[in-house]
C-alpha cells in the first residue's frame, strides 16, 4: 500500500513534498510494480507490455542485423568481381592503358586498377550444348589480384591462363555445357573478320585451365577470362581496351574520388560508379530495409499501448491511494511523476532485455539457423540457393541505438497519459467512489 511506503519515506526523513523524483516518489512507483493477488489482472498486462517491447526490439535489432549481412554479402560479391570506378574513353581509345592505369591506381583510395576488353560471344562445347557469354580480358597479374576470382578457382590453376593458352570459366557453365579442366570450349563471336562477302563471324577453340565459383549463379554460368592480349585480337582491339575497372578501398567514397581519378587521368573520361550499374537493385533493397523496419516498429508500438491500458487500469484500482498522498501533502506533479516511473520502468527493462536477446540472436545466427533447420526438417537458406555458406548478421552501432531511442520514446509517451490522468484525479471524488 502507498501508507507503507510514506511511512519509510517518513522514517528515512523524506517526505512526499520532496524535490522531483526523490527516494519517496521511486519507492511508491516501485511498490507499484510489484502488483498484489487482487492485482493480478494488472500484473499480467503489465507483463504482456514488457514481453511485447523486448520482442520488438530483438526483432527489430536482429532483421536490420540479418539484412544489412545480406547487404554485404551481395555487395561483395556484385563488387568482388566488378569495378566500384568503370572508367571509358571519350576523346579516342584508351591506347596508353598501361601508363594510365598505373597513374589510376596510384590515386589515394583505389586498390587496383584493371584494364578490361568485353564482348558477348556464344559458347560452345564439342559434345552438344551452347549458351550465351561475357568474355573478360585481362592481364594475369591484375585477375591474380582479384581475389573474388583467384581464390575462388574450384579445379585447375591460372598457370595456363598466365602463359595466354587456357581461359577460365564458371563451374555453372561447366555443369551446362558438360566440360571440364583441359577440354576445348569453342567461342563464336559475331564481329569477325571482314571479307568480300561482308563480316563474317570469328569462332575459335581455347583450352580451359580453370573453373572458377564466384557464388552468384549469374557470373558462374556467363562469364569467362580471357587473357587480356588473346582478347584483343579475338574481339580487333589489338593496343587497346575499352574500359579501366577500379577497386577502391571503401565503396562509398566514390563521390570524393571521382575529382581525384578525372585528374590523375589527364583527359577526357566517362566515370560510372558501382551505385549507377546497380541502382535499381539496391535502391529496392533500401526500400525493403526501411518497410520492415516500419512494420517491425508496430510491435513495439502495440506493447506501449499495453502500457497504456496497463498503467489506466492501475490509476482507476489506486484512486484511494492518490487521494490519500494528494492529502498527506503530495503534489500533482508528484502524483504524475510516481506512474511516469511506473510505466517508464516496464519500457526501459523491456528495451535492455530487448537488446541482450537480440545481441545474443545475432552472435550465434547460425547455431539459430541450424536449430530451427533441425526442428523443421528442412534446410533454411539453402547454400546451393542463396550460395551463402552461413547466415549472415552485421549489426550497426548506429542503428541499434536509433531503435532503442526509438523504443524508449513510444514507451515514455505511452506513460504520459495516464500519468496526467492520475495527477488531475481529484481526492475527495476518489475516496468518494472507493
Amino acid at each position: 500500500m502507498a501508507e507503507a511506503a510514506v511511512d519509510r519515506s517518513s522514517k528515512s526523513g523524506l517526505g512526499p513534498a520532496g524535490k522531483p523524483f526523490s527516494t519517496f516518489e521511486r519507492l511508491v512507483a516501485w511498490r507499484y510494480l510489484r502488483a498484489r493477488r487482487k492485482e493480478a489482472f494488472i500484473s499480467v498486462i503489465a507483463g504482456f507490455s514488457f514481453v511485447g517491447i523486448m520482442l520488438g526490439v530483438a526483432t527489430l535489432i536482429i532483421v536490420m542485423a540479418v539484412m544489412n549481412g545480406f547487404r554485404t554479402e551481395l555487395v561483395s560479391r556484385i563488387l568482388g568481381i566488378n569495378g566500384h570506378m568503370i572508367v571509358q574513353p571519350v576523346d579516342g581509345p584508351f591506347t596508353d592503358y598501361p601508363v594510365l592505369s598505373g597513374k589510376l591506381a596510384a590515386v589515394p583510395g583505389i586498390k587496383m586498377a584493371l584494364p578490361l576488353v568485353e564482348g558477348q560471344v556464344l559458347a560452345s562445347a564439342q559434345a552438344g550444348g551452347s549458351t550465351g557469354a561475357l568474355v573478360r580480358g585481362a592481364r594475369a597479374e591484375d585477375l591474380t589480384k582479384l581475389k573474388t576470382v583467384s581464390d575462388n578457382i574450384k579445379s585447375g590453376d591460372m598457370v595456363g591462363y598466365a602463359s595466354g593458352d587456357g581461359v577460365l570459366i564458371g563451374t555453372r557453365m561447366a555443369d551446362q555445357l558438360g566440360l571440364r579442366v583441359g577440354d576445348l570450349i569453342t567461342l563464336t563471336s559475331p564481329d569477325g573478320d571482314i571479307t568480300p562477302m561482308g563480316v563474317s563471324p570469328r569462332i575459335k577453340s581455347y583450352k580451359i585451365s580453370g573453373l572458377f565459383e564466384i557464388g552468384m549463379s549469374e557470373y558462374d554460368s556467363s562469364i569467362i577470362f580471357m587473357p587480356l592480349e588473346e582478347a584483343q585480337l579475338y574481339f580487333n582491339a589489338e593496343g587497346l581496351v575499352q574500359s579501366i575497372e577500379l577497386f577502391v578501398d571503401n565503396p562509398d567514397d566514390i563521390d570524393d574520388l571521382r575529382p581525384k581519378v578525372e585528374e590523375a587521368a589527364g583527359r577526357q573520361i566517362a566515370i560510372t560508379d558501382w551505385r549507377q550499374r546497380n541502382q535499381t537493385f539496391f535502391s529496392a533493397l533500401q526500400v525493403e530495409r526501411n518497410v520492415m523496419f516500419m512494420i517491425l516498429t508496430l510491435i513495439v508500438l502495440v506493447a506501449a499501448l499495453n502500457i497504456i491500458s496497463g498503467l489506466i487500469m492501475l490509476v482507476k484500482d489506486k484512486g484511494s491511494d492518490i487521494a490519500i498522498l494528494r492529502t498527506m501533502g503530495a503534489s500533482a506533479g508528484a502524483i504524475m511523476r510516481i506512474f511516469f516511473m511506473t510505466g517508464a520502468a516496464i519500457g526501459i527493462v523491456g528495451t535492455i532485455a530487448g537488446v541482450l536477446l537480440g545481441v545474443l540472436v545475432c552472435v550465434n545466427i547460425e547455431s539459430v539457423r541450424q536449430f530451427f533447420s533441425w526442428i523443421s526438417g528442412t534446410v533454411l537458406f539453402n547454400p546451393q540457393v542463396y550460395f551463402l555458406s552461413q547466415l549472415p548478421a552485421e549489426m550497426d552501432l548506429s542503428e541499434t541505438i536509433s531503435i532503442v531511442v526509438m523504443a524508449l520514446t513510444l514507451s515514455f509517451i505511452a506513460t504520459i497519459f495516464p500519468a496526467w490522468r492520475a495527477s488531475r484525479l481529484d481526492p475527495v471524488q476518489a475516496l468518494r467512489y472507493e
